[in-house]
């Protein structure tokens, strides 16, 4: 489980489908890329993280390419 500014954070790995994205919400977002990177290998998956803002919200946009 990830943890972000003391919120856990819940992502359900085996519902990430190929052509599905998930929304992070995060202020410092290369520790949740580096986590969102390193799960995703220990997983096999290709994933695409990006910044972004969403409804006024700063965070990470993760797509699973493969």
């Amino acid at each position: 489980m990830l943890t972000i500014m003391n919120l856990p954070v819940k992502i359900i790995w085996t519902k990430f489908e190929v052509d599905t994205s998930f929304f992070v919400p995060c202020l410092d977002s290369k520790p949740v890329i580096n986590y969102l990177n390193a799960e995703a290998t220990r997983r096999k998956y290709k994933v695409v993280c990006k910044q972004v803002v969403e409804k006024n919200t700063y965070g990470l946009r993760c797509w699973r390419i493969e």
